[in-house]
C-alpha cells in the first residue's frame, strides 16, 4: 500500500516535470501557433533552402527551412547560384506553407508551394539542391536528384570549377559560413 502511494507520487511528479519541460522548452512562437498549412508572401531568401514568409493574416515573417532538401552553404561553390535561383522564383510571391515541425535553430521545416509547384522538388530537379538524406534514406526528391545529375544540371554540371560538395560534408570540413 505504502509502495503503491509512493509509485503514484513518483508518476505524478514525473508527469508534472514533463509538462514543465514541454512548456518551458516550447519556443515563444508556438504560442502564436500558425496552422499546419497557411499562406504568406516570401519577404526574404537567405540561401537556397531558407526563406522568410510573412503570413497573410499579418504578423512577423516566419523563417522557413524548405523540408526535404539541402542546398549549398552560401559560402561554398554553388551557394549563390542556388540562393539567387530561389530568390528570382519566389521573392515577393504568395506561397502555401505546409509546416511539419521546427528544427534545432527555430526554423519551421515546411514544404513551400508556389502556384501549385513544390519548391523543394523544383530546386532539386534544377540541380540547385540535394534531396535531404537521413539515416540511409535517399530523401523525398531522390528521383529528381538522379535526373538532375544525369542531365548534369546546376550543381552537377561539369563547368571546370570545383565539383559540388554535399553541404553536410562541406560543413564537416569547413564549419558554418556564419560565425
Amino acid at each position: 500500500m505504502k509502495s503503491q502511494r509512493l509509485l503514484c507520487k513518483v508518476q505524478a511528479l514525473a508527469l508534472f516535470g514533463c509538462t514543465l519541460l514541454l512548456a518551458w522548452g516550447a519556443p515563444a512562437w508556438s504560442a502564436a501557433a500558425l496552422p499546419a498549412k497557411w499562406s504568406g508572401v516570401v519577404t526574404q531568401v537567405l540561401d537556397g533552402d531558407t526563406v522568410q514568409v510573412r503570413p497573410s493574416g499579418g504578423g512577423k515573417p516566419v523563417r522557413v527551412r524548405i523540408d526535404g532538401i539541402d542546398a549549398p552553404e552560401i559560402c561554398q561553390t554553388g551557394g549563390y547560384l542556388s540562393r539567387d535561383a530561389l530568390k528570382r522564383r519566389s521573392l515577393g510571391q504568395r506561397v502555401m506553407v505546409h509546416g511539419r515541425r521546427h528544427d534545432d535553430y527555430g526554423r519551421l521545416l515546411a514544404r513551400i508551394v508556389l502556384k501549385g509547384e513544390d519548391q523543394g522538388q523544383w530546386m532539386v530537379a534544377q540541380g540547385l539542391a540535394w534531396s535531404y538524406r537521413y539515416r540511409g534514406h535517399a530523401g523525398p526528391y531522390a528521383l529528381q536528384q538522379g535526373r538532375a545529375q544525369a542531365a548534369q544540371r546546376g550543381l552537377f554540371s561539369p563547368t571546370g570549377a570545383a565539383p559540388a560538395i554535399h553541404p553536410r560534408v562541406f560543413r564537416q570540413q569547413h564549419g558554418s559560413c556564419y560565425f
